[in-house]
């Protein structure tokens, strides 16, 4: 892996990590039980997010830019 790719897979999964942050923030606003799920079962809090794109869309959006950054790396 060259030093790029590197570099587009640590931004990836920092900014995963920032959306995860996001959303565990907005769910625990939301409701304790969508908190706890969030906390524990981090792909379900996704299913969230995209319930409720009204609160959590500003982190379904860094996921995406997240995901972006981890494609670009496999290139």
């Amino acid at each position: 892996m060259d030093a790029g790719s590197a570099t587009f897979m640590t931004f990836g999964a920092a900014t995963l990590l920032v959306s995860w942050v996001l959303l565990l923030i907005a769910s625990w606003k939301e409701d304790y039980s969508w908190g706890l799920c969030t906390l524990f079962l981090p792909p379900l809090s996704y299913l969230y997010g995209l319930t409720r794109l009204d609160k959590a869309g500003e982190a379904l959006l860094v996921a995406v830019v997240g995901w972006m950054f981890i494609f670009l790396a496999t290139l």
